[in-house]
């Protein structure tokens, strides 16, 4: 239940990322415009994942889990109804809302239900094998469907959200409130607004101006709400969120991790996505084939992850995703040329990118959760999903501002417009590869 919830999140950002180019089309956005209906969802979900992963340890995580599943549900329907940009990208920021909730649920659920080490180790790393299938799944689905109409891209998650959330009624376990805590009305809403406004000044800087009023004025309210929800944290009896948890520096070791990965990862494949389709013009499906190889990586190798933290210990593992990744980048900008060639350079590159992920999301996630007391593990999920989200959308943000074009389209001409963006990108996971060198001598095993 808990790993299909996964894939279904999976497959619907997937699908939606094969669709943008026939969506910008249809509904005449540009590139600027179309990082919204991946930013939309950032947006929900980024702002939200601390408050969702510590609702769930507050209220309960069934209901918690229950309740944002039917939100998920509804959003996509009406996602795949509407015919205004402005709308759709509403609909994602519900959306992503509604999974801010489910995914840390999700997750804290499975690591109070396997203890930390090898059993956690491995059902962590079937949990990631769920979420590449519906990686993998929902490009070649995008592909196909985007051919029918985009629109079915926004509407197939619906039964599947429906038949999870029947599922989850008659599966998961009910549990209870936690008898302390829950009382930090004014945590929640510093917490809930400061990350909302901090994620939005990222992300609306390329399109507005990094010096556009509204951007600095979502700054800075974001830096005093977040200013003022550290100074509450310090003072309330029963804390939103319990501060000394960032004193473990495996915990913040693993969310600067998770930045590097997401922010890397999923900006590539923003990249890759326009440029295959709108300047190569290839079809969306011989586009989704072409990022397939990494999914599929992914789904077949994260099995196998468990055994190697088992052996080696989550900072060797993560160090060699972040080889992975770095070495993958490279790749790309050292043969793409004008004209990148499947077989010399997208093949090795995607699956150099999937090794990455099979590697590091795993590994990251244990070593993030490791060691949390089981009142918290909501807590320590929600945390390093933020700082992925985050992550994605601060990078995101200023490669979408590097490679957009000058046509209303936002097509662009060949390959040269796109290599600052893949300069970025590559530049973030060695950054990345960096740190988890730095801090590999200091703690052998975590």
């Amino acid at each position: 239940m808990l790993c299909a919830v996964l894939f279904l999140d999976a497959l619907d950002v997937s699908m939606v990322g094969v669709a943008l180019p026939s969506i910008g089309a249809d509904l005449n956005l540009s590139t600027a415009s179309l990082q919204w209906i991946i930013n939309g969802y950032v947006l929900g979900y980024g702002g939200l994942l601390l408050l969702g992963g510590r609702t769930a340890d507050l209220l309960g995580r069934r209901v918690t889990f229950l309740v944002a599943l039917g939100v998920f549900a509804a959003a996509s329907l009406l996602g795949g109804l509407v015919d205004d940009g402005t709308l759709l990208v509403a609909t994602r920021f519900v959306k992503g809302l509604a999974a801010a909730f489910t995914a840390p649920t999700a997750l804290s659920i499975l690591t109070t239900t396997f203890p930390a080490g090898p059993a956690r180790n491995r059902a962590l790393s079937i949990f990631t094998v769920f979420g590449a299938s519906g990686y993998s799944s929902g490009l070649i689905m995008g592909g196909l469907l985007t051919g029918l109409g985009w629109r079915w891209t926004f509407l197939i998650p619906v039964p599947l959200a429906v038949a999870a959330l029947i599922a989850g009624l008659a599966l998961i376990p009910r549990d209870r409130p936690a008898a302390d805590g829950g009382h930090d009305l004014i945590g929640a809403l510093t917490l809930t607004g400061g990350m909302l406004a901090a994620v939005y000044s990222v992300v609306a800087a390329p399109e507005r101006g990094l010096f556009d009023p509204v951007t600095l004025a979502a700054a800075v309210a974001a830096v005093l709400l977040l200013v003022g929800f550290v100074a509450t944290e310090r003072r309330v009896r029963h804390p939103l969120i319990r501060l000394g948890i960032l004193r473990s520096p495996a915990v913040v070791r693993a969310n600067v991790s998770m930045v590097a990965l997401f922010g890397s990862y999923l900006s590539f494949q923003f990249i890759m996505t326009l440029y295959l389709q709108n300047v190569l013009r290839w079809s969306p499906l011989q586009m989704a084939l072409a990022l397939l190889p990494a999914g599929l990586l992914v789904a077949f190798g994260a099995p196998f992850v468990a055994r190697l933290i088992d052996r080696y210990g989550t900072a060797r593992v993560i160090l060699a995703a972040m080889v992975s990744l770095a070495l993958g980048y490279l790749w790309f900008l050292l043969t793409a040329g004008d004209a990148p060639h499947y077989l010399l350079t997208i093949l090795p590159t995607m699956l150099l990118l999937g090794g990455g992920f099979a590697f590091g999301f795993s590994s990251i996630t244990a070593q993030a959760t490791d060691g949390i007391d089981d009142s918290e593990q909501g807590l320590a999920s929600g945390l390093v999903q933020t700082s992925g989200q985050v992550g994605a959308a601060l990078v995101l943000a200023v490669v979408t501002a590097l490679v957009s074009g000058d046509e209303a389209t936002g097509q662009v001409a060949d390959f040269s417009q796109f290599r600052p963006g893949v300069n970025l990108v590559t530049v973030v996971a060695l950054v990345g590869l960096t740190l988890s060198l730095a801090a590999l001598p200091r703690r052998r095993r975590v």
